[in-house]
């Protein structure tokens, strides 16, 4: 038979010779060709990609401050290169060994607590009817939007000395007070929580909106086979949930060498007396900058705190990979 169409059955819509996918093994024709193809969306995307290249790309050209000597007088480009020598200011610095240690120790307890919490809080919320998981997913995640600001002034308003909530509650009981600034053993415990109290409503609703992903298909099958709820979360939730999980765990060893600067900084109402337990990173590049206008430094140990995120979440990912390659990131 004859591949012609007959005379009045329409064809169908060809394709314009302009749209057509080249043959060739050119690559550049083959991306002109999706660019063309595909013009209607990227001109869409267009003012995402704007916004993007000029709020986080263009910035990272300052990256070679830190590796210059500034001069206000010579411009960035203008100013002297020296080096790695920026970055001895965070390695030679006296208190060094602390601050490193309390950020990474924070840091990866803030991981740990809020992972494991947020865990508990998604699985119990699953329990729940419509109407009561609307009211407690509020609730939990309104502190996620309070800035760090105001929850020092709250931390203040409990262990404030003469007039904290704290310390009216101890006096209460015929307990000693305690003046909480001045002191260093408390705070190893207050800001765990307090990161706690902020952030565990966004990362539980993560964790919420992948159990409602999981197909009811498995439940039902379960409960026809006399599993209880415990069973069910235990062998189906949280197996079901462990790519999620692995994750969000990559991602926050992203930032576990950049610690938050809000809460170590407004919460403790930067005290000295409580330093040790209290400073990190970002807190004594802060002071630093601040008082000694040394903006080589703290561009160096920003640049420092980057790389080494990126090489924690590649090193994490490339485990997970040789683990279990199917719940790796990339």
């Amino acid at each position: 038979m004859s591949n012609v169409p007959s005379a009045g059955v329409p064809s169908g819509p060809e394709t314009p010779t302009s749209l057509k996918k080249p043959k060739q093994k050119n690559w550049l024709a083959k991306e002109f060709w999706h660019i063309r193809r595909n013009r209607e969306l990227l001109l869409l995307a267009l003012p995402g990609i704007l916004f993007k290249l000029v709020i986080a790309y263009m910035p990272m050209v300052g990256l070679i401050l830190a590796f210059k000597y500034f001069r206000y007088d010579q411009g960035i480009f203008g100013s002297k290169w020296v080096g790695l020598q920026n970055f001895e200011f965070l390695f030679k610095a006296q208190d060094a060994f602390r601050i490193i240690r309390n950020t990474l120790l924070y840091n990866f307890t803030y991981i740990l607590l809020t992972m494991a919490v947020s865990l508990l809080l998604a699985l119990l919320l699953n329990e729940l009817s419509g109407k009561l998981v609307k009211v407690y997913q509020t609730t939990l995640f309104l502190p996620y939007f309070i800035s760090m600001v105001l929850v020092g002034y709250i931390g203040s308003a409990f262990l404030d000395f003469q007039n904290g909530y704290l310390n009216t509650v101890l006096t209460f009981f015929g307990l000693k007070t305690h003046n909480w600034y001045l002191e260093t053993t408390p705070w190893l415990f207050i800001l765990p929580l307090v990161a706690l109290w902020k952030g565990v409503g966004f990362s539980t609703l993560v964790y919420y909106a992948g159990i409602t992903g999981i197909s009811t298909d498995y439940y039902e099958a379960a409960r026809l086979d006399g599993a209880s709820r415990v069973q069910m979360m235990t062998r189906i939730t949280l197996p079901l949930l462990k790519p999620l999980i692995i994750i969000l765990f990559i991602l926050g060893l992203g930032n576990i060498f950049r610690g938050d600067f809000g809460l170590h900084y407004f919460v403790p109402n930067n005290v000295g007396p409580n330093f040790p337990t209290t400073d990190i990173i970002d807190t004594y590049v802060y002071r630093a900058l601040t008082k000694l206008g040394d903006i080589n430094s703290a561009a160096a140990v920003g640049f420092l705190q980057s790389v080494v995120g990126l090489i924690t979440v590649v090193s994490a990912n490339l485990i997970v990979r040789r683990i279990d390659k199917d719940n790796a990131l990339f």
